[in-house]
């Protein structure tokens, strides 16, 4: 895969999933500069692309079609860095007729900083059925996440550096009021400028935008607004794929916590696109504390483990 040209903030981050193989399970990539602990959602969307570089793409003997990405089991094992190289080494734990399992670790600085299961599956007829996605306003006219915690920053606008996936609250109080309220949440989503029409690409990145939100969820019934006085970090995170990845256009992310205990909070999500077809499924349990000082939240820092 080819780095795309530069512009907008989607093509800076398809830069940064450039995978480059060093051996036949071996693989280098860069996460570029930034400020911070390492946004888990780069490392396991580049670790996806790792697992799919070892895969046998074409159809069976019997002329069945290839296999397709349709799990992923992660454990956020230590806190990643910006401008260090990450070392990705890949296990080929099963090679079956249906399913294909791989296992990746990432390294950074000599130590494990990420660990994934990803299974493959050939696709084939069978049961179907799916619950309805949710009635919500469409996207048009919502205010962008960076803009709303800005505000409730009493900044006077966003930092200059924009994500490169959009995200757009319903709830456009969530980042103004300090109230505890149902731990649910729907935001939509796009990628910010025009996707590559590479499908492996577009599920890696769908898989880094599942990591946007979690954590925030959590927060809602607590009453804690996101950015302010907690800390969070991503402990596992695991991500169902129920059909043939497209994310150039809008997703609904609807996201709920039915509960926290022992400063652990367990989130699961569900994808939709416009039309209602849900693309995907997400679980994740993360750690989260008060913050301990202002210097902690201000840099971002990890929360000990």
């Amino acid at each position: 895969m080819s780095p795309p040209e530069a512009g907008s903030t989607i093509d800076s981050l398809c830069r940064r999933l450039v995978i480059e193989p060093l051996d036949r399970d071996l693989f280098l990539a860069h996460p570029g500069p930034g400020e911070g602990r390492l946004f888990g959602g780069l490392v396991a969307a580049q670790s996806v692309l790792t697992a799919l570089a070892t895969i046998e793409r074409g159809p069976d003997p019997d002329g069945r079609p290839a296999s397709q990405l349709h799990s992923i089991h992660a454990y956020f094992l230590r806190p990643g860095r910006y401008d260090v190289p990450i070392r990705f080494v890949v296990h080929r734990i099963r090679d079956g007729r249906t399913f294909t399992t791989r296992r990746v670790v990432a390294h950074q600085g000599g130590e494990a900083i990420f660990n994934m299961a990803a299974s493959f599956a050939r696709p084939e007829a069978g049961m179907s059925h799916q619950r309805g996605m949710p009635e919500v306003a469409p996207p048009d006219g919502l205010e962008e996440w960076e803009t709303l915690r800005a505000r409730s920053l009493g900044q006077a606008e966003p930092p200059p550096f924009q994500s490169p996936i959009e995200v757009r609250p319903l709830d456009p109080s969530e980042f103004s009021e300090a109230r505890s309220r149902e731990p649910e949440r729907m935001v939509w989503m796009r990628p910010r400028g025009t996707m590559p029409d590479d499908p492996d690409l577009q599920t890696a990145i769908l898989v880094y935008a599942t990591d946007r939100t979690l954590l925030s969820t959590a927060f809602r019934a607590s009453g804690h607004i996101p950015g302010h006085r907690v800390m969070g970090a991503s402990l596992d995170h695991a991500v169902w794929l129920h059909h043939p990845i497209r994310f150039d256009d809008w997703i609904l992310y609807a996201s709920v916590s039915p509960i926290s205990q022992a400063a652990r909070a367990l989130v699961f999500g569900s994808i939709y696109t416009r039309d209602g077809v849900q693309l995907a499924s997400v679980a994740q349990e993360a750690l989260i504390r008060e913050a301990r000082s202002a210097k902690q939240q201000a840099e971002g820092a990890r929360i000990p483990r």
